[in-house]
């Protein structure tokens, strides 16, 4: 009896070795918590949360299976994964399906798949892979070779037009960049050029709808029913929850349909308005520990391509993060940014649970050779 007790034991310490126990129980929370903020969002309906339930299951599963995996094989799939992503995202160019004047998915019969969302992942690989390849003869050069990587999907993505995503998946390539070791000198001239040249892009980079969304953020009551609604709705829906909140299945805004995309992009504003500040800081801690575990792990990584691709999955997800209750409280311009692991959408629940799974296998490469080699 020892004995099966012994080896059920070694099994279950087999299984679980690659999990990070401290992330999973982070996400676990925030899954939960969703499940019943989906609920009320949605009106109280199951088909929306039965299928965030498969798409959350599906999602947990690939995260242990590439947290188990160790990160120098994962990097062998980053330039053929890379590649697919600016193939799709070629043919959402030619082929892509419009949907509320912007074209940015791919109907493939059996399903319909955003490419931005394959490139989230695989561009911050794909850098942190060519990164590794010239670590020991690494010149300026170099530098330019990575900035070119990130700049040919962020175009496709651009002309979509997706300003939002086309910025933060620019971001996700450019912190592999700077966690590579680029020069302060070199960034600061960046800084200073973009600041630059902000007037151009203002009149020749952006569609009159995208400067209307900037104008709105500074004044939305120019337009209450129009393009200031959105941020309206969420601030009066935030600020109705007071301290403690509504309380759940309890928010007016919400199930008399004033706050718009109620179930992804304004999720945060249903949060917001049935459980109140208190539940906003007990979310915003959460979040604040994945992050920081994040930027713990990227400290701990043992070579340069988990170093560079650890730090910027976990400055991805604070962008993503931030962005999106920034455009909900109105700070911030509104862009079609979910929140992580709490927004209704297969495809990007499927990508952040991928990129969780990076982050535990490469905090986890002792053990895993540990008991590799047991």
């Amino acid at each position: 009896m020892n004995n099966t007790q012994s080896r059920w034991k070694l099994m279950w310490q087999r299984l679980w070795a690659p999990m990070d126990v401290w992330l999973f129980y982070a996400i676990l929370a925030i899954y939960v918590m969703s499940l019943f903020l989906l609920y009320s969002a949605d009106g109280q309906d199951f088909s929306q949360l039965r299928n965030k339930t498969i798409h959350t299951v599906l999602g947990f599963a690939l995260l242990w299976a590439i947290a188990r995996t160790p990160p120098q094989i994962l990097s062998n799939f980053a330039p053929p994964l890379y590649a697919l992503g600016v193939l799709l995202l070629v043919g959402v160019h030619f082929f892509g399906i419009t949907v509320n004047g912007a074209q940015r998915w791919l109907d493939l019969g059996v399903a319909r798949i955003q490419p931005s969302e394959i490139i989230k992942i695989s561009l911050p690989m794909m850098v942190a892979w060519y990164y590794q390849r010239h670590e020991l003869h690494l010149r300026w050069y170099h530098h330019i070779g990575a900035l070119a990587l990130v700049i040919v999907p962020c175009f496709f993505i651009f002309k979509q037009p997706d300003l939002g995503t086309t910025i933060l998946i620019m971001a996700s390539g450019l912190f592999v960049v700077f966690f590579a070791g680029l020069p302060w000198k070199v960034i600061f001239a960046a800084v200073i050029g973009a600041v630059a040249a902000l007037p151009l892009i203002w009149l020749y980079g952006m569609h009159d709808y995208q400067r209307v969304r900037v104008m709105t953020l500074l004044d939305p009551t120019k337009d209450r029913l129009g393009a200031g609604y959105h941020i309206l709705q969420s601030q009066t829906a935030i600020g109705s929850g007071g301290v403690w909140g509504k309380g759940w299945l309890g928010g007016s805004q919400t199930h008399l349909d004033y706050i718009p995309e109620s179930t992804t992009d304004f999720i945060f504003a249903v949060y917001g308005e049935e459980f109140g500040l208190i539940g906003n800081i007990l979310l915003l801690a959460v979040f604040a520990f994945i992050l920081a575990r994040g930027l713990y792990i990227t400290l701990r990584a043992p070579t340069l391509y988990s170093r560079t691709l650890a730090g910027a999955l976990t400055m991805t997800l604070f962008c993503y993060t931030f962005v999106n209750m920034g455009m909900v409280i109105g700070i911030l311009p509104v862009v079609g940014v979910p929140l992580p692991l709490v927004s209704y959408g297969g495809t990007a629940t499927l990508s952040v649970m991928i990129m969780l799974g990076m982050m535990m296998g490469i905090g986890n490469m002792k053990q895993q050779q540990q008991y590799r080699s047991s």
